[in-house]
């Protein structure tokens, strides 16, 4: 039964280009069979297919027309011709592989059940059914004696709904026979794949296009028909060779393995209700919780003289734990499936503990500063081309530093209300231990210090907003991030929604920046992290500008982590300098007079350490502290530990949640207030230090 058939273009290798193909969908088969034309379609001409059981469905964020199903080791892409055709048949082929995906219920590590004992079942289901046949006899019986109306008819509603479950369940007890029999009938004869002479194995071998006729039976009479036989793994003709990255993909299980995923710095996390009930876990106990320890033994713990757990130790251990094995913790891959379709939001998307990195997303954002050197000399410029260049400089730089992992992983979603404070040194610059800025966002750092905190501002939707300043720099940077998170069958795609505001108090300049999106990437494999979008730096008093972009990898080719910008003079067309690399590597400078050098290369600067006060003097709503038990279940690899921890925070957060709305109070901000559409520091640089008492320029 074809639920769906048109044209579709598909990527080949031979001619590295996209090739006109007729697809037809057999729902009931499991298959998307592909044909020169439609011609050789009605003939059974049938030029390759890709078997859809076990398959993934991924999409592009940036490309509205191609989409890809990974299956059986292979990564097929398929171009339509727009959007909407493209969303009609990703809905189809979803339904289709959902429908088979309800197939396989049984552990994949135990042989899959008999026909014998499918027969036991429906003995089991008919006897069942014959219990209740009675139990309404004995109910009708009693009602015939009843003399009370009033609970008469209370029974009459329990017998019409116990009547109307009793037709259902042989309706269910027929069609489960009627399937079994035409799967396997009587007096018919079956073709295996194995036997047929018009199996898989003989059609590969000879490269050729054959014509595939399956035949059924009913009673003694054959009958030919037009049923694909569903072959072991998806192929192609070897005239037509498929594209799929083996880089990325010769290690993607098959759709028996179980996949992994996960999300990484500066792609922020969906914002999830990560409860402990992760259906990815598959062993749980009867109250929800997962009881067990991710395999491999952990590295011995940190620890202080007395023999007690050193949390702060535990944060500033960068040891990163991979995911563990794929067999340890079920297909998450699977679960996302079962919950939500290609495109939508992944807000209430349950995720297993097991692939959070060991720090708060608000802990996260502090990485922008991990060149504070960098950032702060913006403001030592006298030319306001200078000072717009070294902003670009810092900005390109900004990003690297989050990545802690060759695995992609998610940061814990900050709770409202919570917060994260640090510092850093600045190199060249020691502080002045006498000169403490009080009235600063950290109140025990000095003038010399870089100095950083972050709120969570709103639950729903997700909004951080963070703030940075030096204050012998007079320079400051304000920003807020609002994440929306998308499911995109092969990725999970993240927009950062905001910007940020750096103030060069002595210039009374305003740099606006944007923020790329973000993607996790390969989550049938090993995640990565990949960055991709337009990004603005704009400086309305001067009028300079730059333009970045973040590449994101093509299929076809090309390299990872790409990054392109153009910087403007006022009023210019044509940028005068042009910065092309990878904001993880060395990105090369061109000037408009044709001079190139390295504008930076982020693998020979040293990252600035930035400084944590001890758990023990935090603030209860401080991050280290809020998660220092989780933190310490995910570096013990006690996934029980963390998912206990993890539960206790986010459930506290919803009683409050609870609590305020029946009492018709609203959440109020700490640090923070909303400005029109933006968050502001409540009590900024600017607003602290006058004119009169600028310090003296260093040059």
């Amino acid at each position: 039964m074809a639920t769906m058939e048109g044209s579709l273009s598909k990527w080949t290798n031979v001619m590295k280009g996209w090739q006109y193909r007729w697809f037809v969908l057999d729902d009931n088969a499991g298959l998307l069979s592909y044909y020169t034309s439609k011609e050789k379609m009605v003939r059974g001409v049938r030029r390759g297919c890709v078997r859809l059981k076990g398959a993934v469905i991924g999409i592009d964020d940036e490309d509205d027309s191609t989409f890809t199903i990974t299956v059986d080791g292979k990564t097929f892409h398929f171009q339509a011709r727009g959007a909407e055709e493209r969303e009609k048949w990703i809905r189809a082929l979803e339904d289709t592989i959902l429908r088979h995906a309800h197939r396989m219920r049984w552990d994949p590590n135990k042989p899959p059940p008999t026909v014998h004992e499918f027969d036991k079942k429906l003995i089991e289901a008919d006897a069942y059914l014959q219990i209740l046949i009675d139990q309404l006899k004995a109910l009708e019986v009693r009602m015939e004696g009843m003399s009370d109306l009033v609970e008469k008819a209370r029974c009459q509603v329990i017998h019409d709904h116990a009547n109307d479950m009793l037709e259902s369940i042989k309706h269910s007890i027929v069609m489960l026979q009627i399937a079994k029999n035409t799967a396997h009938p009587v007096n018919g004869i079956y073709h295996s794949t194995d036997t047929s002479p018009l199996s898989m194995d003989n059609s590969q071998a000879s490269g050729k296009d054959i014509q595939h006729e399956g035949l059924t039976a009913i009673g003694t009479k054959h009958r030919p028909s037009m049923t694909l036989i569903v072959p072991a793994t998806s192929y192609s003709s070897s005239e037509e060779e498929d594209f799929y990255d083996a880089n990325e993909y010769n290690d993607t299980p098959s759709s028996s393995a179980s996949p992994t995923i996960g999300l990484r710095p500066f792609v922020e996390p969906p914002s999830v209700e990560d409860s402990p009930e992760s259906l990815a876990e598959q062993e749980q106990t009867s109250s929800g919780v997962n009881k067990r320890k991710v395999s491999g033994a952990p590295a011995p713990p940190p620890v202080r003289d007395d023999g007690s757990l050193d949390y702060d130790a535990l944060y500033e251990d960068e040891s990163d734990l991979d995911l563990g094995g794929i067999e340890n913790h079920g297909s998450v891959v699977s679960h996302l499936i079962s919950q939500v379709k290609i495109g939508m939001d992944l807000t209430k998307v349950v995720l297993p503990t097991f692939i959070l990195e060991r720090r708060s997303l608000l802990e996260m954002y502090a990485d922008y500063f991990a060149h504070p050197d960098i950032f702060v000399s913006i403001s030592d410029f006298p030319d306001p081309k200078d000072r717009m260049v070294q902003v670009v400089r810092w900005y390109l730089s900004a990003y690297h530093a989050g990545r802690k992992s060759t695995v992609a992983k998610k940061p814990y979603n900050p709770i409202i209300g919570e917060l994260f404070k640090c510092h850093w040194d600045i190199p060249g610059l020691p502080p002045d231990l006498s000169s403490l800025v009080t009235d600063g966002p950290v109140p025990w750092c000095t003038k010399n210090q870089l100095t950083f905190v972050a709120e969570q501002v709103s639950h729903h939707p997700p909004i951080s907003a963070f703030y940075a300043e030096h204050y012998d720099k007079r320079i400051s940077f304000c920003a807020h991030v609002w994440t929306k998170s998308k499911f995109l069958g092969l990725s999970v795609g993240v927009h950062n929604i905001g910007q940020g505001c750096i103030s060069v108090l002595d210039f009374d300049e305003e740099y606006i920046v944007t923020f790329p999106n973000g993607y996790g990437r390969s989550i049938l494999t090993i995640p990565w992290i990949e960055l991709g979008g337009s990004v603005t730096i704009t400086c309305a008093k001067t009028g300079y500008s730059a333009n970045v972009e973040f590449l994101t990898k093509p299929f076809y080719g090309g390299k990872k982590n790409r990054i392109t910008a153009e910087v403007f003079q006022p009023n210019d067309k044509k940028p005068f300098l042009s910065v092309t690399g990878e904001w993880n590597g060395g990105m090369e400078a061109k000037w408009a007079d044709g001079r190139t050098e390295m504008f930076v290369d982020v693998n020979k600067i040293n990252v600035v350490k930035k400084k944590v006060r001890p758990i023990a003097e935090q603030a209860e709503n401080e991050s280290r502290r809020l998660w220092k038990e989780v933190t310490a279940g995910l570096r013990l690899k006690d996934i029980d530990r963390a998912t206990n921890a993890k539960f206790a925070l986010e459930q506290k957060q919803r009683d409050e949640a609870k609590e305020r709305k029946e009492r018709g109070f609203k959440w109020e901000t700490m640090l923070f207030q909303e400005a029109g559409e933006n968050w502001v520091y409540k009590n900024p640089l600017i607003m602290r230090i006058s004119p009169k008492n600028k310090p003296s320029n260093p040059h």
